[in-house]
Parts: C-alpha cells; structure tokens; sequence
C-alpha cells in the first residue's frame, strides 16, 4: 500500500521533537497520529481521499490535530474499543466507530500492542506495520509507571517480531528497516534494565531513587523524572513476578518461596 509519512513537530520528550503522522493508502485512506496541523500534513491529506483517522495511542502528542482533519476531511473517527471515553478526553471528538484487535480498516489490520500506553495498537499493511511508540530506530521508548505496563510492552514486541513485518513506520525518528534487529535490541535493553535494578534491590537499595542511582551507570539528572518512572515500572513487574517486594515507596527481596 502506498504511505505518506510527514513529520510533525510537537512538544513530545522523543529527542526527534516530532511526531511522525502516517497517511496510507490513496482511496478512502486512513490518516494515523494527526499530532498538529502543518502545511506538510495538510498538503499530503488534500492530496489523497482520507476517509478515516486513527490514533495509534491518546497520548498528547499523538492527537492535535484530530479534531481539525476530521472537518476538513469529513472523515470517520475511530478509537479503541472501551478506550472511547480517553479518546474524546484526549481529542476533544467523540469516536464515530470503535476498532479491537483484528478490526479492519482502509486496508490496514489492527493489531493491539498495549505497554508503553494501555490503549497503544499497530496497523500492519501488507507487509509494513505502523508502530506508534512501540519501537525506534534508535535509543529505546519510556514505558513510565504512570500509565506504562513493562510485562505488556514485552509481549507486544515479542508479538511484533513474531510478524516478521518487512519495514516498521514508528511514531519518532526513521523508518525502520530491520524489524527483528531493532525488536531484539529493545527487549534486550529492557530485560538489562530489568537486571539492574533487581540487583540493586538485592544489594540493599530501597526508595526509589535508591534503586535509579544504583541501576544507571550514567548521568539522570537532566531525566530523572523519567528514570524514576521507569525504574518503578520495572520494580511493578518484578513485584507481579514474585521477585521483589514493592509497596510503591520502598523494595525489598522477595521472600524466597
């Protein structure tokens, strides 16, 4: 399927200060992540018949402009299904119609990849799968406490590399050409995080700072907000895996069984 992919600046943490909006197929097409109005976006919309929009996760950053291309294209608005309520807080739209895993849509075949947000999917397209905030080509996703499930995240990279899609159209930075490769290597920074921060807690670290100054072998203070949000998502799912004990303000070793 033909793609058009525009770079939206917006204020998101991604070190790119962009926002990748996708616009696929040419007929009735779908137009995903419409995170602001620019005249790159608007040229590439008039140029196609878009008949649909779609966010791939309500995150600010993601949703702008959904309001504005729904008027300017009379467009059907979907949203997640049981997400429809985060959907019009985050948009200001209430959703025409509601998609789930497997839901088709202009060509392009959802697929739910919860973990760095609840109601997160992808979109695959023949060969090629819309990604979100699931995967970039370089560095690695926040999966932060607040909302973030690191168990979910896993799973729906593992599921993405099962695909073996050819090409990876992510929410930030370049097309990913080398799936598996770039999948691998998120997954391997995770479960390395995840290593770290167990043994800090089995060498005696316990508040959560305690535990980011032990796990990071570099300089957080410029992101310490987000090392502290991830490294409580990393302590949720070593609490849920019967690894540590986690009570939201201190960590100890599990008791051993």
């Amino acid at each position: 399927m033909e793609y058009r992919q525009v770079s939206v600046p917006t204020g998101t943490l991604a070190p790119t200060g962009a926002t990748n909006a996708y616009v696929l197929g040419r007929d009735d097409a779908l137009l995903v992540d419409p995170a602001a109005r620019t005249d790159d976006l608007d040229a590439a919309v008039e140029a196609r018949d878009v008949g649909h929009v779609l966010v791939t996760h309500t995150h600010p950053d993601h949703v702008g402009a959904v309001a504005r291309y729904e008027d300017a294209c009379d467009a059907t608005v979907w949203a997640r299904a049981g997400r429809e309520a985060r959907f019009e807080d985050a948009t200001g739209v209430a959703p025409d119609r509601t998609f789930r895993e497997g839901t088709e849509i202009a060509g392009a075949t959802v697929v739910e990849t919860p973990g760095h947000a609840p109601d997160h999917v992808g979109l695959v397209v023949g060969e090629t799968m819309v990604t979100g905030d699931l995967a970039v080509a370089e560095g690695s996703v926040v999966v932060g406490a607040d909302e973030g499930d690191l168990r979910a995240y896993l799973t729906s990279l593992r599921r993405v590399h099962a695909r073996n899609p050819d090409r990876l159209l992510p929410g930030h930075g370049p097309v990913i050409d080398d799936p598996r490769g770039t999948v691998e290597r998120l997954i391997r920074h995770r479960l390395d995080r995840e290593a770290r921060v167990l043994a800090a807690v089995r060498d005696g670290a316990a508040t959560l700072d305690e535990v980011v100054d032990a796990a990071y072998d570099k300089d957080v203070s410029d992101v310490r907000d987000l090392a502290r949000s991830t490294t409580a998502a990393h302590l949720e799912k070593l609490d849920v895996e019967g690894k540590v004990e986690w009570d939201g303000q201190r960590a100890r070793p599990a008791d051993p069984a």
